[in-house]
């Protein structure tokens, strides 16, 4: 029988992502063939998971409780062991020849199947988050893992996280999670004053010297799930920012703001009918609206959620441009 070979994309992260280790299939519907195999693996923990329940709680025995007192600590302890997840995407249709793998690896356009297996590693975590109901689960971007490494090998092998031939993949991309367009590397000038401003208004917000908007917290929200497809989340968390932050950019009167205050009131009506086309109509109770957070919904445009949050988010920087 001729060698069945899988090709993947493989990742490693410094933190336990939060789906157990395990194989998940990946469809884009209930009836048809899997997309892509993830496989989870946790190499490394500095302590056991807690087994049993989904929030890690569960009731302790006497002895237990002896075990987790305070213990004493040395001066300048050695740094704790953390989890490590090694994440492996694998596509499901195999190749019959070394040389299709060989010609795959050598063709690979890294930034976009790296982005490609990091929206998926990302859907796993985010439905694991509803699952499990945990807010304090996250999304991961490419920039964040310890090693990126594309490649190929057998079946079980693979699913085992290991590889008849890879290499790594140095990511050079930027921050971005993975979803659309890789964003285009900064130069080392604009890197350093990206660098500076944000701890410019850290120490200003930590100081109590400026106030954070209301609305700066939902245009992140937006931002973030609009980078990952979430297009009916994006578009009710930006008809929300916008609802504030025409009345708190306002209120700060800044007359250097008033074009741009100006343009999001006229943005403002549009980004209004895109969140009302997420809301449940009279479509017969066929569950549509059910699956309205991770599919395309009838009247949502990304390109107008995109334009929407792109000039607030450039009236914001404009807003802090001046050390607010």
């Amino acid at each position: 029988m001729p060698q069945q070979l899988f090709v993947f994309i493989q990742l490693e992260f410094p933190w336990a992502l939060g789906p157990a280790d395990g194989r998940y299939l990946i469809r884009n519907s209930a009836d048809r063939e899997p997309e892509r195999v993830v496989v989870l693996s946790t190499l490394q923990a500095g302590h056991q998971p807690i087994a049993g329940s989904i929030t890690g709680q569960r009731r302790r025995s006497p002895l237990g409780r002896l075990h987790m007192r305070a213990r004493p600590v040395p001066p300048g302890p050695e740094p704790a062991a953390v989890a490590t997840t090694r994440v492996t995407v694998i596509d499901p249709i195999s190749l019959a020849a070394e040389n299709q793998a060989r010609a795959w690896l050598a063709e690979l356009d890294r930034d976009r199947e790296v982005g490609a297996a990091v929206a998926v590693i990302n859907r796993v975590i985010h439905s694991h988050r509803i699952a499990a109901a945990d807010p304090y689960v996250h999304e991961v971007s490419p920039a964040q893992a310890l090693v990126i490494r594309a490649g190929w090998g057998e079946g079980e092998q693979v699913a085992d996280g290991r590889w008849l031939h890879a290499r790594a993949l140095p990511w050079t991309g930027g921050h971005g999670s993975g979803h659309g367009p890789a964003r285009s590397r900064r130069s080392p000038r604009r890197d350093r004053s990206w660098a500076l401003r944000p701890q410019e208004r850290l120490a200003a917000l930590l100081g109590a010297r400026s106030p954070a908007l209301l609305c700066e917290e939902l245009a992140l929200r937006a931002r973030h799930d609009l980078d990952h497809g979430r297009l009916a989340h994006a578009a009710l968390e930006l008809e929300r920012a916008f609802a504030l932050a025409v009345p708190e950019l306002h209120a700060e009167r800044r007359q250097d703001l008033a074009i741009r205050i100006a343009e999001l009131e006229q943005l403002r009506p549009g980004v209004q009918a895109q969140a009302q086309a997420t809301l449940p109509g009279d479509d017969g109770g066929d569950g549509a609206a059910g699956t309205a957070a991770t599919a395309p919904v009838d009247g949502l445009d990304e390109d107008v959620l995109s334009h929407a949050l792109g000039r607030l988010e450039a009236a914001l920087r404009a807003r802090t441009a001046a050390g607010v």
